[in-house]
């Protein structure tokens, strides 16, 4: 009695066969550094466009630290965006990110907490803290995470 075998092969081309990596947008760290990019950048300009600051050095602090980590988070998803972080293996992209997402949340609430103390009623600049809240709130969210799949427990197959 013969017996026939047929054999399907499926291919498929996803999105990281390219030297774009869009499919990096739709996952969570893709979307939370979008989201944080979005807050930063509003923050930024809420502060930077109002006219008749109450304190001078406090709001430049605020424009300098949220620029500064809006550049930095730009570039990380650039980064992941291109799949950068591939061509050069010897920096520990994980760990990088981890001490940027670290240092970010706490200058950017501490600059946020300047920015409500000495708004003294200006709603833009009462606006950019909120923003600068949801940005550091975004930025501890992506803290815990690349924490979790950095330097959290790892499980191995073998038993001891």
């Amino acid at each position: 009695m013969p017996h026939t075998v047929i054999t399907t092969t499926t291919t498929t081309r996803t999105s990281g066969d390219g030297v774009l990596d869009t499919g990096y947008t739709r996952t969570i760290p893709g979307l939370l550094k979008i989201g944080q990019m979005l807050a930063l950048l509003v923050a930024f300009l809420c502060v930077h466009c109002v006219r008749g600051w109450p304190s001078w050095a406090t709001f430049q602090y605020f424009e300098v630290v949220t620029l500064w980590f809006l550049i930095a988070f730009l570039i990380f998803f650039l980064m992941h965006l291109f799949r950068l972080q591939l061509k050069m293996p010897c920096i520990n992209w994980p760990l990088t990110e981890f001490f940027h997402y670290f240092v970010g949340s706490i200058l950017i609430l501490i600059a946020s907490i300047m920015a409500v103390v000495k708004g003294h009623g200006v709603s833009a600049l009462v606006a950019g803290s909120v923003f600068g809240f949801i940005a550091t709130f975004l930025m501890a969210i992506n803290l815990w995470t690349s924490y979790s799949a950095s330097c959290g427990p790892h499980q191995t197959g073998a038993t001891v």
